[in-house]
């Protein structure tokens, strides 16, 4: 599905990734583990196509993306939902789901019911301003505009942050439900160890912008990545 092929990627003179390679499938929730400043969201932006790679190759479904813009890569069925949710303060909750109509055709420009029943606080809210939601719905906000847009590829970054964790378990269950859904390849930024074990199929660990250890969810060693975590 998604295929990264020892990307690099600089700021001006600085090097933020060095020859990263990570894979997403359908069906399957892929973690890129690792503490701050460690290249995550950078890897990231270079996926979804905020920032050009140097070097290397992105393809979604075996077409090469990394030369696409943003928008083209939402069209083929790429959703993004960054750190800090960037939801719109000023727009209400139903007009910020509707600006994930953007990449789809006009028939398809409708909020799907099924996103109340993952997210149903937002349905009695759609007239109230996203800057007035607490930061857990806004975060649920944020995830359900993606969906909107019935993404292939879901990139989430670091969904649990700031959140109560009340809401983190119901973030949860809407990532596991998505996964075994199994129409779409999730791929979720953490440093959350916790909520990233409950969900990962695969991971990959990250420092100093490398991938430094990586596997599926039987070969997972815990004590090893939470130490590489916190070193």
């Amino acid at each position: 599905m998604l295929s990264v092929e020892a990307i690099d990627l600089h700021y001006g003179a600085a090097q933020a990734l060095r020859r990263v390679s990570i894979s997403a499938q359908i069906g399957k929730v892929t973690c890129v583990l690792g503490r701050n400043g460690v290249g995550k969201t950078s890897l990231l932006r270079a996926i979804v196509g905020h920032q050009a790679i140097s070097s290397g190759k992105i393809a979604l479904d075996g077409v090469p993306i990394d030369g696409l813009r943003s928008e083209e890569r939402a069209r083929m069925g790429l959703a993004y939902v960054p750190q800090g949710r960037e939801i719109f303060p000023l727009l209400t909750v139903k007009e910020n789901m509707e600006t994930g109509f953007a990449p789809l055709k006009r028939a398809d420009r409708h909020i799907p019911a099924e996103l109340f029943d993952l997210f149903p606080v937002l349905q009695s809210m759609l007239g109230r301003r996203g800057g007035d939601l607490s930061g857990g719905q806004q975060q649920q906000l944020a995830i359900a505009r993606a969906l909107v847009t019935r993404p292939k590829l879901l990139v989430l970054d670091e969904p649990t942050e700031g959140i109560q964790p009340s809401i983190i378990k119901d973030i949860g269950r809407t990532i596991s439900y998505l996964r075994n859904r199994g129409d779409m390849a999730i791929v979720l930024v953490e440093q959350y160890f916790d909520f990233a074990r409950e969900l990962a199929d695969d991971w990959y660990v990250m420092d100093r912008g490398e991938v430094t250890l990586s596997g599926d969810r039987a070969s997972m060693d815990e004590d090893e990545i939470r130490r590489r975590m916190s070193v």
